[in-house]
């Protein structure tokens, strides 16, 4: 099973879109190959295969970086849900809507929030309400530059746990204009807009404060001509959204306290390889 990165929140969308990466963890069943390792039970991969009805040995190998804002647990637990799938009804399983809704519902129960859940379901940016994933419609396609800084990591929790409990009606006002821009963005190919669409007043602030290095990455990327930034996930990671034409010249010029990414936008989703 291959499976997308994820970025999540995209800026204002916190806990609300997300977009898949083409960088990919594998998961699958038997002797693990060159590269991978066998999942321990209590491993999240493991555990989602196991919720989801699958039985026998697990195997992951992946790079993407744990507790760097990149959606790797959510990624491993799709894929542990997807080889479930698999096993049980055969590699056609995946093309059923069903089925991927299923694997969807199971990996957001067991990560908590869909937003890094879904895209690496399937693919592309997605905006998640409830239950409901919607696709977002794409006139774009762009490079994402990724920045991660060397020996820092994020966890989610303790991070979620520092935002302020209530915010204000002019903040979430601020927020949903934003979103909505982003979607419309989106669908119209109006980059213009984005770096607009991508501010946000509901986590980010906080978040930053933490990092400051992580902040100086994204107001340079903005600076060298990115056209929207943010903060991937809870962090401790910078994404930005450019041209391709501009995104090696655009990762050059990020701190070097941290490596870059050039990635885009995975289309497909999770997919069976075997």
């Amino acid at each position: 099973m291959r499976v997308p990165a994820s970025s999540a929140n995209l800026g204002a969308g916190f806990d609300v879109l997300g977009l898949a990466l083409t960088l990919h963890a594998e998961v699958g069943l038997g002797e693990p190959p060159t590269g991978a390792h066998r999942a321990e039970p209590t491993h999240p991969a493991a555990v989602a295969f196991t919720r989801a009805g699958g039985t026998g040995d697990l195997w992951v190998r992946s790079p993407i970086p744990m507790g760097r804002g990149m959606g790797f647990s959510g990624a491993v637990r799709v894929g542990g849900c997807a080889v479930a799938a698999v096993q049980r009804d055969g590699a056609e399983a995946l093309d059923d809507p069903t089925v991927l809704a299923d694997v969807c519902a199971i990996a957001t129960a067991l990560e908590g929030h869909a937003d890094n859940v879904a895209p690496s379901v399937y693919g592309g940016i997605v905006v998640c309400a409830g239950d409901h994933v919607q696709p977002v419609p794409l006139a774009v396609d762009p490079a994402i530059v990724v920045w991660v800084p060397d020996g820092v990591t994020t966890s989610t929790d303790r991070s979620r746990a520092s935002l302020p409990p209530e915010v204000t009606r002019t903040d979430a006002v601020f927020n949903l204009g934003r979103v909505a821009t982003f979607v419309a963005a989106c669908a119209s190919g109006d980059v213009a807009a984005l770096r607009l669409a991508t501010e946000d007043r509901l986590h980010q602030p906080t978040r930053l404060a933490e990092v400051p290095e992580t902040a100086a990455a994204l107001d340079a990327a903005l600076d060298l001509g990115a056209w929207a930034a943010w903060l991937s996930g809870s962090g401790p990671t910078m994404a930005a959204m450019c041209d391709p034409a501009d995104a090696a010249r655009i990762a050059s010029g990020l701190p070097a306290t941290g490596h870059t990414k050039l990635l885009a936008i995975d289309r497909g989703g999770v997919t069976c390889d075997s």
